[in-house]
């Protein structure tokens, strides 16, 4: 049973790099029969993972995502880094209390050599001190808004204004985008009944149902969201944001895991697993540094001194490795 078990996740793990395996293949990587594949697909798709089969001259299989979550498979190491990475979550963000709840679950179905390990590594994140004040956002809000925005789909929202101000002023306006800075979450939009972009705090955001008609996205002022925001936040907090170096890359991350980090960066979401960062640093090779440390894929939007930046970091790990698996001069 054992073998099997480790077998399945072997071959789910190949089915995740998303792309197509035939038959063949999965059997040579596994070192089993192609008979065996294909009795352990059938195993996969009644766990519930959405498997199809690609027509083609030697045929072949597909993870699809699939209409629930079905039961999830990891091996020991990917197991306790996604317990540490839970236990990490960033107090006060949207998704500090569910994280908890997904450690709890995680650690019920745990083997115990497993559920020891993860006792033993109990950490406790403390968010960094402009961020305890900040107020949560509902991920539900989030959701909402981040779907109209993709739809273009006009909102309609009561939004309380900041001041000591009680009364919710109702809001019509075309979404644009969600940014996030300094660790709190915004709405960019055109508003309809005052004809002029705004910003809105998400945390004072109250969608209303339904949503409006579809519309056509107009030109953001500046050109871009980072140009936009930046402007709309520059001396209003008696902070600059005028460094020497900034630069835009796509990170191949959720906005709301690159946001508790991002400093006084603009992310920008862009979908579920990628995000839009615009950062600044004192110097190239420093900016380089800070976006590597989200340990994820990097698309270098520009300028071209932060390609080079990221090119010179490359070869100098290289040389750190040592002579023997370093570069060839």
């Amino acid at each position: 049973m054992q073998k099997t078990s480790s077998r399945l996740l072997a071959l789910l793990s190949l089915l995740q790099t998303h792309r197509d395996w035939s038959g063949e293949d999965l059997a040579g990587r596994l070192s089993i029969t192609s008979r065996t594949v294909r009795r352990d697909i059938d195993r996969l798709r009644e766990l519930g993972y959405l498997i199809t089969t690609v027509k083609g001259p030697a045929g072949g299989y597909r993870l699809e995502a699939g209409a629930h979550m079905p039961p999830m498979l990891f091996d020991d190491g990917q197991a306790v880094a996604l317990a540490v990475a839970l236990q990490t979550a960033v107090a006060g963000t949207a998704v500090a209390e569910d994280a908890t709840r997904a450690l709890a679950t995680l650690r019920q179905v745990m083997p115990p050599r497993l559920r020891h390990r993860i006792d033993l590594l109990r950490v406790t994140a403390v968010p960094p001190p402009a961020a305890r004040d900040i107020p949560q956002v509902d991920t539900q809000v989030l959701e909402d808004l981040s779907r109209a925005i993709h739809a273009c789909e006009e909102l309609r929202f009561d939004y309380t204004p900041g001041g000591g101000t009680s009364a919710d002023d109702p809001r019509r306006v075309q979404p644009h985008h969600l940014v996030t800075r300094r660790h709190r979450w915004y709405l960019v939009a055109w508003d309809l009944d005052r004809e002029d972009w705004r910003t809105f705090g998400v945390d004072r955001i109250r969608p209303r149902t339904p949503t409006g008609p579809r519309f056509a996205p107009r030109a953001l002022p500046g050109g871009d969201v980072p140009t936009f925001v930046i402007s709309r936040f520059r001396g209003n907090d008696g902070t600059t944001t005028d460094w020497p170096c900034r630069g835009e890359v796509i990170l191949h991350l959720p906005a709301a895991d690159v946001a508790p980090f991002a400093q006084d960066g603009i992310v920008e979401e862009l979908g579920s697993q990628h995000c839009r960062l615009v950062l600044g640093s004192w110097s190239w090779t420093g900016l380089a540094s800070a976006i590597g440390r989200f340990d994820t894929d990097i698309d270098v939007i520009g300028p071209p001194q932060l390609a080079t930046a990221f090119a010179e970091l490359a070869a100098r790990y290289a040389r750190a490795t040592g002579p023997e698996t370093g570069p060839t001069p």
